[in-house]
């Protein structure tokens, strides 16, 4: 059996959305009519007009609050990890959602962002990267990552990036941001899986601190109050067979990248942590990982196809959202999956969903992100759990 141990660029194996080739006209396409992905719904929607909105969270009052990687800006303008150019500028937000009464404001803007350029196929800030996750901290202070996506020297040459790769914390109705911990530097100092690249996405609250997901570093990244980090688990590079597409002589396997997108704290107190997966974004390829107190690592469940977020609910079944069911070549409509306690065979919860992200649970209902990969159509919806 022939195994090809490179064949495309580490940084494009660790995006965490859609690949560029084949998806922009879908994108286009759903832009258009963004609830054409699910013809009979079993969900209400709570929010509208997100920017490629990514993780989210209930805090004080059951209320949401939305992480929107924003839509970059006029630049500076660079060669983003996917080969095209992508854009500057500091229109990512946090949006609290009141669901009680129906109400949505951006309580956090100004953050920074990288968005790709309009193009005849794609909406100028499709697949942004900024503003990835966000919890609150008492009833005014907010902590969230902001993505990268990029190797960390790219922050030497362009300054105005320097506060991406970042776990961060605000006072919501702030314009000033405070550092954490450089989740970036910390890939650079300790490197250790393919070549240096970040991409914070996903984190949960520890007792001590929070245990963030660098998709890009393909780690988890525990860190405390005061800013110490430390690698607790680390994800290798796996192989499958390679897409006909490729034209490589049957049987050839070529690897693909683990890409940790979150991390939820569960039973017993160990973490789960989801895998998008790196190119080719193979169907049945993603795992969930458990990560106990010694940092020793299992696989949870399998199966699964390009996973964005996890929550336990009721009964510790535990949610996942894949951001496509088919892979991501195959474009971003996708699923919410309910995996039953202990591990097991996942079963469908809701479908046809265009390109879902986030997934937060409050009592009987979990709130999904959607539209996650474009300006301006994002959603959250509202999914009955019966």
């Amino acid at each position: 059996m022939l195994m090809i141990s490179s064949l495309h660029s580490p940084r494009r194996a660790r995006r965490i959305l859609m690949p560029v080739a084949g998806a922009a006209a879908l994108v286009a396409a759903l832009v258009a009519v963004p609830g054409a992905a699910s013809a009979d719904p079993d969900y209400t929607v709570v929010a509208t007009g997100l920017n490629n909105p990514r993780h989210l969270s209930v805090g004080p009052g059951n209320a949401l609050f939305v992480a929107e990687a924003g839509a970059g800006g006029d630049g500076p303008c660079m060669v983003g990890a996917e080969g095209a150019p992508v854009c500057f500028g500091l229109s990512g937000s946090v949006t609290r959602v009141d669901v009680k009464n129906g109400t949505q404001e951006r309580v956090l803007t100004g953050l920074p962002s990288l968005g790709g350029v309009e193009t005849s196929e794609s909406p100028a800030g499709a697949q942004a990267t900024g503003p990835q996750d966000v919890v609150t901290q008492g009833a005014k202070r907010l902590v969230f990552t902001i993505g990268l996506g990029n190797d960390p020297a790219v922050r030497d040459t362009h300054p105005e990036l320097a506060d991406m790769g970042t776990l961060r914390s605000a006072t919501i109705g702030s314009s000033q941001t405070s550092l954490i911990a450089d989740i970036a530097q910390h890939e650079v100092d300790f490197n250790v899986v393919d070549t240096v690249d970040s991409n914070p996405d996903g984190f949960t609250s520890l007792g001590s601190g929070w245990a963030v997901a660098d998709a890009g570093g393909n780690t988890l990244v525990q860190v405390s109050k005061q800013g110490e980090m430390d690698t607790i688990a680390a994800f290798q590079d796996q192989l499958v067979l390679a897409p006909p597409f490729l034209e490589l002589p049957p049987g050839t396997q070529i690897p693909y990248q683990a890409v940790p997108t979150s991390a939820v704290s569960g039973p017993g107190g160990a973490l789960y942590v989801s895998q998008l997966t790196g190119f080719p974004f193979t169907k049945g390829a993603a795992n969930i990982y458990k990560v106990d107190k010694n940092g020793d690592t299992t696989v949870y469940a399998s199966g699964l196809t390009n996973v964005t977020d996890l929550a336990f609910g009721p009964g510790n079944v535990l949610y996942a959202v894949q951001i496509s069911t088919e892979g991501l070549l195959g474009g971003p409509i996708g699923s919410v999956v309910a995996i039953p306690a202990g591990g097991g065979t996942p079963t469908v919860v809701e479908a046809g969903l265009f390109a879902p992200y986030g997934i937060a649970i409050q009592g009987t209902t979990a709130y999904v992100t959607t539209g996650s990969v474009a300006p301006g159509i994002g959603q959250v919806i509202a999914i009955p759990l019966h």
